[in-house]
């Protein structure tokens, strides 16, 4: 974030836009590649798109942050379980990339049950010239066959196949909420309400169980796990979070079953602030290492807390992103939103957070010169290339002509799934069912 960063200047490179809403184009999760070059989106429909970032041309220098349709493929389908009578959705809660190895892309998906290792290659030549079959693939009687011919391969139109290597199934009782890739790179993590299992790439039929929360009796439980990530440098060290507002760092140098952490991050609760929505609001939706290795960023419902992992005790920064609906947490229970599940990201040199908010609203931190920024993404301001404008939210009072009373704010329109380009200042927002990537003005 720049100086200059409550005019901060963000160029709307890119708007796709569907004028559909039906449930299914609902996204429910963005994702660079540690390279930035593809943006993959999965959604409620069950599907993924990966969009890929368009060459740098001499005629066209600033079409190089376009990112256009690369391929879109069914990663899941609705199913039922016959034994629990249970309709298990197509959902895509989360998806993450593998580094790339050769020409070709893998990814992780998952729904509530399956994860799915994908595989994204290109095919730009076709064999031909068979000599027991014709070029359109019936079968030659082979007494007529009189030479033989050797097989050529021949140029076509690329063309962009996903496969689906791998499905690792039947392994969680509830419902994945999140999975995290080593930096062994041959194993994961996939995570539901109760257990964190250890998989490895290769093998589909067992993986090992590293956290069991569940209790004897399930009328004795507190908490849940709602979040996991693996350490970015480590590879024997993950961070759960709960619904507690509580992360523990586990190391599986330890013990098979990390039901013993190493460190325990919580925040003391301030009892002159304490309400009958405290818990609710406490539940940390997700939590995300620094690309250094070095911090932990949490999102609760009200606030982004970033924790040192050398200071348990309290965390190192604590950002407001919407405390303004404090007083509004009533309608927000009775309407649902107080479980909504916001993410956050960091930027490429962890010195940015971003998250978003309600009303299209999305907030970012500059963590060295505390200056923070609204900024809202919707179609009626942003036409491409559109700078966009903070925006400002007032609490009661006189209101100002460029700002949005707390009261009119579309609670329908939420910012909860968010991503951040690896080395650059681009973003991926996704609202509700349209994906918009903003990237830093260039001048």
């Amino acid at each position: 974030m720049e100086e200059e960063s409550d005019t901060r200047k963000i160029n709307n490179s890119f708007l796709r836009e569907h004028n559909y809403a039906t449930e299914a184009d609902i996204i429910s999760t963005v994702e660079f590649n540690s390279s930035g070059e593809l943006l993959a989106t999965g959604d409620k429909g069950g599907r993924v798109v990966v969009f890929q970032r368009e060459q740098e041309s001499k005629s066209q220098p600033q079409r190089r942050g376009e990112y256009n349709v690369y391929s879109t493929f069914q990663s899941h389908e609705p199913e039922f379980d016959y034994l629990k009578s249970l309709e298990i959705e197509e959902k895509i809660n989360k998806i993450k990339w593998l580094p790339q190895q050769n020409a070709a892309y893998f990814l992780l998906s998952t729904n509530d049950k399956t994860v799915k290792l994908w595989k994204i290659s290109e095919r730009d030549k076709r064999p031909e010239g068979y000599n027991l079959k014709d070029d359109d693939g019936r079968i030659r009687d082979p007494s007529t066959i009189t030479s033989l011919r050797v097989p050529v391969l021949q140029p076509m139109d690329l063309m962009v196949e996903a496969t689906a290597r791998r499905v690792f199934s039947n392994a969680h009782m509830y419902h994945i909420n999140s999975i995290s890739v080593n930096s062994d790179y041959q194993t994961y993590i996939s995570t539901d309400d109760l257990r964190v299992n250890l998989w490895n790439l290769e093998i589909t039929d067992r993986s090992f169980n590293i956290v069991d929360i569940k209790p004897a009796n399930m009328e004795e439980l507190t908490e849940v796990i709602t979040s996991a990530e693996f350490h970015p440098q480590q590879c024997h060290t993950f961070a759960y979070s709960s619904s507690k507002g509580s992360i523990r760092l586990c190391d599986m140098r330890e013990a098979a079953l990390c039901d013993k952490h190493c460190k325990y991050f919580e925040e003391p609760e301030d009892p002159s602030t304490r309400s009958f929505f405290s818990e609710i609001i406490s539940s940390i939706s997700d939590v995300k290492f620094s690309h250094n290795g070095r911090y932990l960023m949490t999102r609760d419902y009200l606030t982004v807390k970033v924790w040192d992992l050398q200071m348990e005790n309290k965390p190192l920064e604590t950002y407001q992103v919407h405390d303004y609906l404090r007083g509004k947490l009533c309608s927000l229970y009775e309407n649902d939103c107080i479980f909504d599940k916001f993410e956050c990201v960091w930027n490429g040199s962890d010195s940015v957070i971003m998250t978003g908010s309600y009303n299209n609203f999305f907030r970012m931190f500059d963590r060295n010169t505390k200056r923070d920024v609204t900024l809202e993404a919707s179609r009626e301001n942003s036409k491409p290339r559109a700078i966009l404008k903070p925006r400002k939210v007032c609490v009661g009072g006189k209101r100002r002509k460029d700002e949005i009373s707390v009261d009119s704010l579309d609670f329908s329109k939420k910012i909860l799934h968010t991503t951040w380009h690896p080395h650059e200042n681009i973003i991926a927002v996704a609202a509700t069912n349209n994906l918009y990537i903003f990237q830093d003005k260039v001048n």
